[in-house]
């Protein structure tokens, strides 16, 4: 079974579940977010933000396939560029870290390991690009997929909580506790991924 992590662009967005293509929870306020759907653009405002980020910062998520079938993605990105975080009640995020802002992994294909790889994966970029931490709400009472994520989910994965909350906890992951992944991720997620893939080389006809 191949499996890869690439990178998110407005190329491979449509690989995202149609609910989440259309959904700017994070990246819009409240009331932005309300004046989209009402609208109707959602979608133009999710390309939009997309092509911001990626732009003035970079990379921003990864979509995961399984034998070239999109099965998942993440997000996240600088606090900054996510209103909504400041609508929390254990906001705001470290002003060290980056915000883990979704993920989802279609149900068929959970409990393969899947959730920790793509955490591994976040981890590994943002530490090559000088950052020090990983910060997520979480859902304490999560039921069903939603835009947040589930508090257990999270601390399952490696997350710590810093700011408790009895619905909406703020939790952490230093990304200084997973240098001495480097090898072994690397191992890892050649064993998990099937070798992640890079840019595929050119090869002579």
């Amino acid at each position: 079974m191949g499996r890869r992590l690439v990178p998110l662009t407005l190329d491979n967005l449509q690989d995202l579940p149609k609910r989440c293509r259309a959904c700017v929870f994070w990246e819009l306020d409240p009331v932005s977010d309300q004046a989209a759907v009402k609208a109707g653009t959602p979608d133009l405002e999710k390309e939009a933000w997309i092509s911001a980020v990626l732009l003035e910062w970079g990379s921003c998520g990864r979509v995961v396939y399984v034998d070239d079938v999109p099965v998942g993605f993440v997000m996240y990105a600088p606090p900054a560029y996510v209103p909504r975080s400041t609508a929390f009640p254990t906001s705001p995020v470290s002003p060290d870290a980056i915000q883990l802002m979704t993920a989802f992994i279609l149900p068929e294909y959970q409990g393969q390991g899947l959730g920790r790889v793509m955490v591994q994966t976040v981890a590994k970029d943002l530490l090559r690009r000088g950052f020090k931490a990983i910060e997520a709400f979480g859902d304490a009472r999560w039921k069903e997929p939603a835009c947040v994520l589930p508090a257990d989910h999270l601390l399952a994965v490696g997350f710590k909580t810093v700011r408790p909350h009895p619905t909406y906890p703020r939790l952490r992951l230093e990304l200084r506790t997973t240098l001495s992944w480097k090898e072994d991720v690397e191992l890892a997620l050649d064993r998990l991924l099937g070798a992640v893939q890079k840019e595929p080389a050119l090869r002579p006809l």
